[in-house]
């Protein structure tokens, strides 16, 4: 079930929404119902690349759900996968399935403590993650108040993970290659630089020097590099999706590449 990484993914280019059809499955052939802006839904393609493991790509419409999305996840949510008619959704789910089917490469540490270490932290980066969030809104609200006051709980929010990386003394949370920690906390990593745009502040270098660093070597990996972003056209579909237009399909680079 292994190719070459140019063979891996069959990417259905448009959301599908209400009204559409289900495009038909192939056997044997792992599916994931994705949304190309979803952090969450990012966590179990980056799974799927860094493991090399053959799938294809389905975007949903997340406003505009097609019917048969349903039928196949109650929640509607997205990353779903699909294998055989089997199905099974939520991110930390999904990639703790993908590491466990597909061994190799290894992400999370063997050692059952260091494991549950790894999914505490992730636990605990749900804080950061609601205070971008809040900072989202406050942009979208143009509070520079609350902006501040939000962007500094998301610098708060990084210090044990500053801290964790220093104890570590490791490029990556994984070691000297990408872990499950990694590529779960990467898309919000990610999306770092969307928060410095809506804060208008910049995350401190001198606060956390290590998960700057941190961030500069992931979108050197491989896997990253497959589902990459750049962060003025995440800023583009955050501004769209604040509005209540989420622009799913909208040639954002094309946009971007006009104001240059």
């Amino acid at each position: 079930m292994r190719k070459g990484l140019s063979q891996l993914s069959k990417m259905s280019l448009l959301h599908l929404k209400t009204g559409s059809v289900c495009p038909p499955t192939t056997p044997g052939l792992l599916r994931c119902y994705n949304m190309k802006y979803c952090p969450y839904a990012q966590r179990t393609l980056l799974v799927l690349h860094a493991k090399n493991i053959k799938h294809e790509v389905v975007n949903i419409n997340l406003m505009e759900k097609p019917e048969w999305f349903f039928e196949k996840n109650p929640l509607a949510k997205v990353p779903t996968l699909e294998l055989d008619g089997k199905l099974m959704y939520e991110s930390l789910v999904t990639c703790d399935y993908l590491d466990e089917v597909y061994p190799e490469p290894p992400l999370y540490p063997r050692d059952p403590w260091q494991k549950g270490r790894e999914r505490c932290l992730i636990e605990l980066f749900g804080k950061v993650i609601s205070s971008m969030y809040k900072t989202y809104r406050a942009y979208a609200k143009e509070d520079k108040e609350e902006m501040a006051e939000t962007f500094n709980e998301v610098v708060n929010g990084l210090a044990p993970f500053e801290a964790e990386l220093k104890i570590r003394g490791t490029k990556f949370f994984g070691g000297n290659t990408p872990g499950m920690l990694d590529y779960i906390l990467w898309p919000f990593g990610e999306r770092f630089p969307v928060v410095e745009i809506s804060a208008r502040k910049m995350l401190p270098q001198t606060e956390l020097p290590l998960l700057k660093s941190w961030m500069q070597n992931m979108k050197e990996d491989r896997a990253v590099k497959a589902v990459y972003i750049p962060p003025e056209i995440h800023k583009m579909y955050l501004e769209d999706s604040l509005s209540g237009k989420p622009g799913y399909d909208k040639n954002y680079s094309a946009l971007l590449a006009s104001k240059v």
